[in-house]
């Protein structure tokens, strides 16, 4: 195996392992007893589809339990701390699911373009199609906006950058397709939540005009500035 596919190899390793942590879903692999781990998708998605109908604020655990087909005293013994901790491990499953399946449109990309391409079009396009997300923002703003505004959301690149640089390995320094992954993670925030006439996420060929005109020049910055100090420094 040559030294570029090892190197590959790690870095996959790497985000499934963070992912995981996010991914809760995956716990059924993890040392969760097998029962709950059953039941703990079916409820999670379960909220999922009671989130899209009802709303946050109105969606019940006796409405999550209907529909996940489980009794109520299953949904406690999976989740002992009850609504909010369902609610928790939904937000957890769908940033895993999220990112897996950027990360599956990433196994067929050649270039950093593409990739950045597919990232910013596979994420645009599964969060304006996410119901239980778009229910939340139509129906209760208030519990989602301010978690978005500039001063709120570094908690949230932190994440992407985390996840995402590994994604980008095979072309940036881990480092840099950090800055990277949270540039792309902010191009995707902004413009699935206030939609601008000449950028769609959800179009290729208009993500591919931003990315070309945007983040590429950024980036061939932030690798001559690390070209300049690692000469600097020797």
């Amino acid at each position: 195996m040559s030294p570029h596919t090892l190197h590959e190899n790690e870095a996959k390793s790497q985000f499934g392992d963070i992912l995981d942590r996010f991914d809760v879903t995956s716990q059924k692999d993890h040392g969760t007893a097998p029962s709950n781990a059953i039941h703990l998708e079916k409820i999670v998605d379960g909220a999922l589809v009671c989130i899209a109908r009802y709303g946050l604020s109105k969606t019940g655990v006796e409405d999550i339990a209907k529909e996940s087909k489980c009794s109520r005293a299953t949904v406690y013994r999976v989740f002992p701390g009850g609504k909010e901790s369902i609610i928790e491990a939904v937000v957890a499953t769908e940033v895993g699911r999220l990112f897996r399946s950027i990360s599956l449109r990433l196994d067929g990309v050649d270039t950093l373009e593409d990739a950045l391409v597919a990232m910013v079009h596979e994420a645009g396009v599964r969060l304006l199609a996410h119901e239980a997300l778009s229910a939340v923002v139509t129906l209760e703003p208030s519990l989602i906006l301010p978690h978005l505004a500039f001063d709120r959301m570094s908690d949230l690149l932190d994440l992407a950058s985390d996840l995402g640089a590994p994604m980008l390995e095979r072309w940036l320094p881990l480092e840099t397709g950090g800055r990277v992954a949270e540039w792309i993670a902010r191009i995707v925030i902004s413009y699935s939540a206030s939609p601008a006439e000449n950028v769609n996420v959800t179009d290729e060929d208009s993500v591919r005009s931003l990315v070309a005109t945007f983040v590429m020049p950024g980036i061939e910055v932030l690798l001559k500035g690390r070209t300049s100090f690692a000469s600097n420094d020797s």
